[in-house]
């Protein structure tokens, strides 16, 4: 029977995506691993593998397509000797217009499971339908041996099951259940009720604006978010940088951004607690600081992740911060590179904001937001004298992180930043 290809989930927030190039056509022979497509996603535009071997009978979706739903059929293959009549595509995604009515709730995919593969539906522990990823012939082969997919961890690429895993499963395993979380809805009150025609212009918003605004309306509904701010002095900071900077060799520039990052991640390493994600029934205690760093791109945001920040040095965070900004900015971040993280930082201090409330970036439970430094009259030993000062303020999920575990943090972070030299101890 001909094996009907996907379209993928490129990343756990994907919907939807434009195919924005084919690199096979019809008659063309694919074996798995062979790269067929290029798909624009909302954060990224990324190629896209064969995961079954055959002859390309059928392009059902044309390159330069938008708004192609998560697992509409795009194209089909087949063995020698099959026909492309007996694979049935599924209907495909129109291009959206806007209407004056809210979107309905859906339900999405439990993070852990939401990976670029073929969905299988089983359900969880709490009876909610929860997604599994695999190819045709995984499955296939699943159902003929007995083998529940729910028991099996992919070795395929982001985590697909694939035959061999299959092959080598034994059959009557018991899935571990997860529950399905909610997606947030459009809003309940159309806001084009309240204008006259003609007196604004509809602007659709694409992929990204669209996560955007469903994860950060989530996030908001979902976690209980607490605010803790502290005042940090930079002069100490200011100086070092500059002597650094002075010293360093030809293309090396350190930014305070680049201390700050390094200060929350040697906070993280001696405040380990704080370095955790809520899993529903678990904490997840991270063994090592995955640092995000929002980068504001055209039409929104993104927050590549600085990996093991805690044994980096600042030379190293900051070319790496430098590399992974240039590549979001061009949308050609790798998922492995803005997925997950254990915190974010958030700084909008080159915007001459003073002080500001971020919102956490699931599945991390914490997120600093930065302000400028600025020159304040501060008292030192009983006299009035002139600081840099700059606020920050960190946005915690108390189900995961108390008001003293955060203060903890942050009094680590503000060590650190205000005595540079102790980030080298």
């Amino acid at each position: 029977m001909p094996t009907n290809i996907l379209m993928p989930a490129l990343s756990p927030t994907m919907e939807e995506g434009t195919l924005t190039k084919w690199l096979i056509k019809e008659g063309d022979e694919v074996r798995s691993g062979d790269v067929i497509a290029e798909i624009e996603t909302d954060k990224a535009t990324m190629e896209v593998e064969a995961v079954d071997e055959g002859k390309v009978i059928r392009i059902v979706v044309a390159e330069g397509s938008e708004n192609v739903k998560v697992n509409a059929v795009i194209a089909i293959i087949a063995e020698e000797g099959e026909n492309a009549s007996a694979s049935v595509p599924a209907p495909q995604a129109k291009k959206e217009t806007a209407v004056p009515v809210a979107e309905p709730v859906k339900k999405a995919a439990s993070p852990a499971l939401a990976t670029p593969m073929a969905p299988t539906k089983v359900e969880g522990k709490n009876g909610d339908d929860v997604r599994l990823f695999a190819t045709p012939l995984a499955r296939r082969i699943a159902k003929g041996k007995g083998v529940d997919l729910a028991s099996i961890t992919g070795s395929g690429p982001h985590g697909r099951i694939v035959k061999a895993d299959v092959e080598g499963a034994k059959a009557g395993a018991k899935p571990i259940g997860v529950s399905a979380a909610p997606v947030a809805s459009g809003p309940a009150i159309d806001p084009r009720a309240f204008y006259e025609a003609g007196s604004y212009d509809e602007v659709p918003l694409d992929n990204m604006r669209k996560t955007i605004a469903r994860r950060l309306t989530q996030a908001m509904q979902e976690i209980p978010h607490f605010y803790l701010s502290i005042d940090c002095e930079l002069d100490e900071l200011i100086k070092v940088r500059k002597v650094l900077n002075e010293q360093a060799k030809d293309g090396v520039k350190l930014s305070v951004n680049d201390f700050l990052i390094r200060a929350a991640a040697l906070a993280l390493a001696k405040v380990p607690d704080a370095n955790v994600s809520f899993a529903g029934n678990a904490l997840l205690k991270h063994k090592h600081s995955d640092v995000g760093i929002a980068v504001a791109i055209e039409g929104g945001l993104i927050t590549p992740i600085i990996r093991h920040a805690e044994s980096k040095g600042l030379a190293e965070i900051s070319a790496e911060a430098k590399s992974l900004a240039e590549r979001a900015r061009t949308k050609k971040l790798k998922p492995q590179e803005f997925e997950g993280g254990s915190f974010s930082i958030s700084n909008l201090g080159m915007f001459g904001i003073d002080n500001f409330t971020a919102v956490i970036n699931p599945p991390q439970a914490a997120i600093l937001a930065v302000g400028r430094g600025v020159e304040r009259a501060v008292v030192k030993a009983g006299k009035l004298e002139v600081a840099t000062m700059m606020t920050v303020t960190m946005s915690c999920d108390h189900r995961a992180i108390d008001g003293a575990l955060g203060a903890t943090f942050l009094q680590a972070f503000k060590t650190y930043v205000e005595y540079p030299p102790s980030m080298l101890l």
